[in-house]
């Protein structure tokens, strides 16, 4: 909610809560520094701190088992420039826009100012067109057109313009496709002009250039008067995961850490370390793992795993270890009835393994990396901790049967399944929901809901009393237009 909090809708305040209000009924201990790297073998975390002096010191941190949830930051795509451009990640981000907003506009109004001057001031860029894009596109014209103009000259109605490029062919490009037209329709009426098939090449100062392809897929490179940037293109790594990926085997990923399905992240100690939210995507190698399925199989049979012959019950066998392992597979492994007449390519009634791998490498190819969502990492957290808790049981038991080693992960919880709720999005006085496979759009009633939504996965009751109390305030007195 982030966009909402950059005009004035909501105040900061209420979108968190003190973490240490959350360790107080948990007896949890809290220490403010920067994590900086890990010792693995040591078990210790490398963490950077200010003194009294404000030098940088650094010490360590013992620990039994680690949780990484670092996050990520925005994805700069080698662009020139983004020095220029405000980035919307943190409340600090929200605080810093909204004042640049308030602040362009006081410009703008000063006798001093030129008209060409004027119409930079007033002319807001976004590059991204994903759901914080969107969110803040939607925010910043409701901000301009309904509170801005009561208060300012209505000359400077004329004069301001929001853009939004987007470098794929429509904005909100992973909701159904009726829902990006919907909110482009949308855009198009509120006179938000959006620049599909547009890519940013370079930010200056005072403006934008960036290369947009044509009817013709002829690319011309274009340049767009700016007062106010937002750069919400994606996410990368930040450096401290870079740091863990370099000096861990198995890491292949240059976007996030990897993780098997339990969340453990590779390289380390079994049930060492864990890595969760937008840092961290987890594996799914169904078919490399083949090799070790049929292993175990025909060591049960006594057979060479390469020449054995896979009946269909032997087949269902698979499947069921499969979906145990990667719960994600289990979309993909309904039908086996199907799957087993589909790959059975010389009718011979079995599966050689030749025939398997292809149907497993099938499967991989329809996995796809879960989303970097709160929603993602809302599901990953809850998981990790009931483990945590479950092993923590455990442990006396294991102890006492000297257990303490092999995969005590998976010999306690099942692996991490995620499911998808569904993705929202607010248009300005509309909103649109993709609830997988049930999409629909609306004005008034869908934007109660959207806020229903979001009022229910706040963190507390605090936070949700003061929620109510903003939507009250910007419904009577209008949005907060102080600036500090």
């Amino acid at each position: 909610m982030l966009p909402s909090a950059t005009v004035g809708t909501l105040e900061l305040r209420s979108l968190v809560e003190p973490i240490r209000r959350i360790l107080l009924r948990l007896r949890g201990h809290f220490l403010k520094a920067e994590a900086v790297n890990v010792e693995f073998a040591e078990k210790l975390v490398e963490v950077a701190q200010l003194d009294s002096c404000g030098e940088k010191q650094h010490f360590y941190v013992p620990y039994d088992k680690l949780v990484i949830s670092v996050g990520s930051v925005t994805n700069d795509h080698s662009v020139k420039g983004l020095e220029y451009c405000h980035l919307l990640k943190t409340v600090e981000d929200a605080a810093k826009i909204r004042s640049r907003l308030l602040q362009n506009v006081e410009r703008a109004c000063s006798p001093l100012t030129s008209d060409d001057e004027r119409r930079r001031l007033l002319s807001f860029v976004i590059c991204g067109g994903g759901p914080t894009g969107v969110e803040f596109a939607a925010e910043l014209f409701d901000l301009l057109n309904e509170d801005l103009t009561r208060y300012f000259p209505r000359i400077l109605r004329n004069e301001i313009s929001v853009h939004l490029i987007q470098s794929q062919g429509h904005i909100l490009n992973t909701y159904d496709e009726a829902l990006s037209k919907y909110a482009e329709e949308r855009f198009a009426r509120d006179q938000v002009e959006v620049l599909t098939h547009s890519r940013v090449k370079e930010v200056c100062p005072d403006k934008i250039l960036f290369t947009q392809k044509g009817e013709d897929g002829e690319t011309i490179t274009k340049e767009l008067p700016m007062g106010f940037c937002l750069w919400s293109t994606g996410v990368a790594q930040t450096d401290l995961c870079k740091r863990l990926s370099d000096k861990l085997e198995g890491q292949n990923n240059r976007h996030a850490l990897e993780t098997d399905s339990h969340l453990r992240l590779l390289g380390t100690g079994l049930g060492d370390v864990y890595a969760i939210g937008d840092c961290a995507t987890v594996q799914n190698n169904v078919a490399d793992h083949l090799v070790t399925f049929l292993r175990t199989m025909a060591w049960e049979q006594g057979k060479d795993p390469t020449t054995m012959q896979i009946s269909f019950s032997e087949w269902r066998r698979v499947a069921s270890r499969v979906k145990a392992r990667f719960p994600q597979a289990s979309d993909h492994l309904r039908r086996l009835n199907r799957l087993f007449q589909e790959y059975d390519k010389d009718h011979s009634g079995t599966l050689s393994f030749s025939e398997l791998h292809e149907l497993l490498q099938q499967i991989d190819s329809k996995l796809t990396s879960l989303p970097a969502t709160a929603q993602r990492a809302h599901q990953q957290g809850l998981y990790l901790a009931r483990k945590l808790n479950k092993l923590a049981q455990a442990g006396p038991g294991l102890r006492r049967n000297d257990i303490d080693y092999g995969d005590l992960d998976a010999a306690v919880f099942p692996a991490f399944a995620y499911q998808h709720l569904g993705s929202l999005a607010y248009v300005g006085n509309a909103a649109v929901f993709d609830l997988g496979g049930f999409s629909f759009a609306g004005g008034l009633l869908a934007v109660y809901l959207w806020r229903g939504v979001y009022f229910a996965q706040s963190v507390g009751l605090r936070t949700r009393i003061l929620l109510a109390m903003d939507w009250s305030k910007r419904a009577l007195f209008g949005r907060d237009l102080v600036s500090f």
